[in-house]
């Protein structure tokens, strides 16, 4: 399998393209191997990976993020010496970190010796990383489907709806104090959908008093609270963020403050 991904990545020029897609593809198996261990009768796949994963977003990412929706049958170590055994198996040095002392439950997984075989690395011991994370007390409200998806492999994914997936971008976006590229030319995707969509309202106000404190933010205005934060920021800083993992680099220019201005109208 490790044969498969460098054979992937073999006529792709761009560093930064080749990187995205290894770690795709690592993803792609992590996923593969939580899906056989029935992890997701458990979990939900949220965030911008389970948005590229299930919806197409042309945009890479870096982390797994996963809601914990049911408790039983919860068995996250055993999940995990599963998925670094299977990447062993697929000809990976990997290592595996677990930590479950707090709320969101994490997992880091490092593979040594990919990066300089891929030619983006000048010695082995540089490894490539990716994270899992889980929340396990995550806000109430979210709609969940089951959906079969083929990227790299065929993979059953129980993830967030949608508009479940938009409310956790949107709950992101109003709860942090910083502005990430990635989470700004996501929304833009979102607002340029057509027909209009809009977020689990019931879920983002959840999650918003669960973060906040009951009744501080309103889910309902939600654009207002958005169209504040605009004003605010650095756009060449978001672009600059959010152009190495575009699919299509050039889409970062669209990323501005007349055209946030504008769909949030």
């Amino acid at each position: 399998m490790k044969e498969e991904v460098l054979a992937l990545i073999s006529d792709v020029a761009d560093p930064a393209r080749k990187l995205n897609l290894l770690r795709e593809y690592l993803q792609a198996l992590a996923l593969r191997s939580l899906h056989e261990s029935e992890a997701f009768t458990c979990l939900a796949f949220v965030g911008g990976t389970a948005l590229r994963f299930a919806y197409n977003l042309p945009r890479f990412s870096e982390d797994a993020d996963f809601s914990l929706e049911r408790t039983h049958g919860y068995q996250p170590e055993v999940w995990m010496n599963k998925l670094k055994n299977d990447l062993r198996l697929a000809g990976f040095d990997a290592a595996l970190a677990w930590n479950n002392k707090t709320t969101v439950h994490k997992a880091w997984i490092k593979t040594a010796g990919i990066l300089q075989e891929a030619g983006l690395a000048a010695m082995r011991g540089q490894k490539l990383s990716i994270k899992l994370e889980i929340d396990t007390r995550p806000p109430a409200g979210a709609v969940c489907e089951r959906t079969v998806i083929t990227r790299h492999r065929m993979i059953a994914l129980q993830h967030h709806d949608l508009a479940s997936l938009m409310a956790g971008k949107l709950h992101a976006l109003m709860a942090r104090e910083y502005g990430k590229g990635r989470d700004w030319y996501d929304l833009l995707w979102y607002l340029g959908r057509r027909p209009p969509m809009e977020p689990n309202l019931t879920q983002l106000q959840n999650a918003l008093d669960q973060t906040q404190g009951e009744d501080a933010l309103a889910a309902r205005n939600w654009r207002a609270a958005v169209m504040a934060r605009v004003e605010r920021l650095d756009w060449r800083k978001l672009r600059d963020d959010v152009q190495p993992f575009l699919e299509r680099p050039g889409e970062s220019s669209l990323l501005t403050i007349e055209n946030m201005r504008s769909l949030l109208k």
